[in-house]
């Protein structure tokens, strides 16, 4: 992508393959003698077996600007949590596994639970919010990085360029977001990006008016990326949802918490890939469409905490504004695609559109029927204003199973 556009209000840092791996991570180790970086990995179990796990661990093991790594390990019973720690050995730099369905976790979770502090579900957001308290808790790292374990296309230079922004002295960024194109196996990937998430915002300017808060969303390429970097003072009041609308939420968060010039999105690789959700047209429980309803959910109460009123005849305009920008959108990726080489295939396309579409509406309904659902877990401050001792019991609970296991 060697641009030098800045579309938006959101800096653009590009890759003009100028500076080579080995030079950037020479800078990132002389700025860890003064900014110690830690890196957290939320996974699932099975995705130690997978093709893509194994490569991220030998790619990080290459590398010597880390202080630490956290692991949130998630749906492990006693003796895959033990080959889990065998697994993560391979590392060369320190690191911690969160075992979230081990006993000493789940006993602080329901401790939490009696404050109505926990988490209403599992999944990534819970994985990550307690990810990041153990950071907090830790209280060593100076910059954090976040990322994905299904990353097919992983290699470290990724690594590199997702700690930069955030860890040079000289910037001013409080929190930096990953693009890349979704190309593989010559076709175009990252449906909900491309088919909900980009006509969507488009469709909600033009039902409800521009604010700056759908622009800030419409200046990042790719707003679904699961890889993301943050300066430590970000951590405490970060508010992110427990299901799939985490990235969106934490966009928002960003908007509202900081300046857009704290704000960037950097460049991370030329190609990516990863694992795939089904399309899930019969169950809206599961895959892309469990995923669709949950960024929708996830922009409409955002919106309505600055203001703006949804009535079902808003829903409707949504819905069909939406699903004109969404055809219009694909005759362009057609083009694209045909540019380029790529397979494309527009049944498939306007499947998804239709399925979004659909659950634009059962999104909006359930925005009637659950107006006192909380969209984001409580911030680690609040948490630490009802237990004050709750970030140390963690560290204590987290160093035991890793002295049981290790």
């Amino acid at each position: 992508m060697g641009d030098f556009s800045q579309n938006g209000i959101v800096s653009t840092l590009h890759d003009f393959k100028t500076k080579s791996t080995e030079q950037i991570e020479k800078e990132l180790l002389e700025f860890s003698k003064e900014r110690k970086m830690e890196l957290i990995l939320p996974c699932l179990y099975s995705e130690l077996e997978g093709e893509a796990l194994p490569k991220i661990v030998s790619e990080i093991s290459k590398t010597k600007y880390l202080n630490h790594i956290i692991i949130g390990l998630d749906k492990a019973n006693k003796s895959q949590a033990k080959d889990a720690w065998k697994f993560f050995k391979k590392l060369k730099t320190d690191f911690t596994i969160l075992w979230n369905d081990g006993p000493r976790l789940q006993k602080l979770d329901e401790e939490l639970k009696e404050k109505s502090l926990a988490p209403n579900q599992p999944g990534k957001g819970r994985n990550v919010w307690y990810c990041l308290g153990m950071s907090i808790a830790r209280d060593t790292a100076r910059s954090v990085a976040l990322h994905d374990c299904d990353i097919k296309t992983y290699d470290r230079r990724m690594l590199a360029k997702l700690f930069y922004p955030v860890v040079n002295p000289v910037f001013n960024f409080e929190f930096c977001k990953g693009f890349y194109p979704r190309i593989a196996n010559e076709k175009m990937n990252g449906r909900v990006a491309r088919l909900l998430v980009a006509p969507l915002l488009i469709a909600l300017e033009k039902t409800i008016g521009s604010s700056e808060y759908l622009q800030f969303m419409k200046s990042f390429k790719y707003p679904l990326s699961g890889e993301f970097s943050f300066r430590r003072n970000v951590l405490s009041e970060l508010r992110i949802s427990s299901d799939w609308g985490i990235e969106v939420g934490v966009l928002s968060e960003m908007q509202r918490n900081f300046s857009p010039n704290n704000i960037c999105q950097v460049d991370l690789a030329d190609t990516y890939d990863h694992k795939h959700q089904d399309l899930s047209l019969d169950d809206e429980t599961k895959g892309l469409s469990k995923m669709s309803i949950d960024i929708i959910k996830t922009f409409i109460k955002k919106l309505a905490t600055q203001g703006n009123s949804f009535s079902r005849e808003t829903f409707r305009s949504l819905k069909a504004t939406y699903y004109r920008c969404a055809l219009d959108m694909i005759d362009i990726y057609r083009s694209d695609a045909t540019m380029n080489g790529l397979k494309f295939d527009s049944h498939n396309e306007e499947k998804a559109v239709e399925l979004f579409a659909i659950n634009i509406m059962k999104a909006g309904d359930d925005f009637y029927v659950n107006p006192m659902d909380t969209p984001f877990i409580p911030t680690w401050s609040r948490v630490k204003s009802a237990i004050p001792d709750f970030l140390t019991k963690l560290k204590e609970a987290v160093s035991e199973d890793n002295k049981d296991n290790s």
